[in-house]
């Protein structure tokens, strides 16, 4: 393997870690702001309020995710596994 093919491959990595990562990271954001901006506008201060709204729609991103999580590791996997063989 040359300089090239391993910043390529660096490069897919990174790649697929936004792909797996990013939809949740996002919803976290989203649902976030919009909690904050609730707690704001009643000037409720409860710091649990936010927790569960995150974990539930982090949990339904993912659940809704895992089809695409799968296919973009399968696809990683069968990459490094053919630059393993072709050595």
């Amino acid at each position: 393997m040359d300089a090239l093919q391993a910043i390529d491959l660096a490069k897919a990595a990174l790649f697929l870690v936004l792909t797996i990562a990013g939809p949740m990271l996002v919803t976290s954001f989203i649902v976030g702001v919009s909690i904050s901006l609730f707690q704001a506008l009643t000037q409720i201060n409860e710091m649990t309020l936010t927790f569960v709204p995150k974990l539930v729609s982090m949990g339904l991103v993912l659940l809704l995710c895992l089809p695409m999580i799968g296919q973009a590791l399968a696809g990683f996997m069968a990459r490094i596994s053919s630059l393993i063989i072709t050595g």
